[in-house]
């Protein structure tokens, strides 16, 4: 799930978390505190989540912001080779 940005791609694992976990898309939205669709949007990458709410999903799947989301940045010319 990648949703392209300005600067880089941000990628998540909420979907594979949650199927390891045997969640419904509701269950986790009920456990984290947002609606059914955020968490669709979470999971297609069209959505990115305050920092709040991705301290509340990381919690509760147990790993690091880091391991939940990835930042992908674009390589441009002088920053990244």
């Amino acid at each position: 799930m990648t949703r392209i940005t300005a600067n880089g791609n941000i990628e998540n694992k909420i979907q594979e978390k949650r199927i390891s976990r045997k969640l419904t898309q509701q269950d986790l939205a009920d456990a984290i505190g947002v609606t059914r669709a955020t968490v669709v949007a979470l999971e297609r990458g069209a959505y990115n989540p305050s920092l709040e709410l991705a301290f509340r999903a990381s919690r509760f799947f147990d790993v690091s912001i880091e391991d939940l989301f990835q930042f992908k940045p674009k390589h441009q010319k002088g920053l990244l080779k």
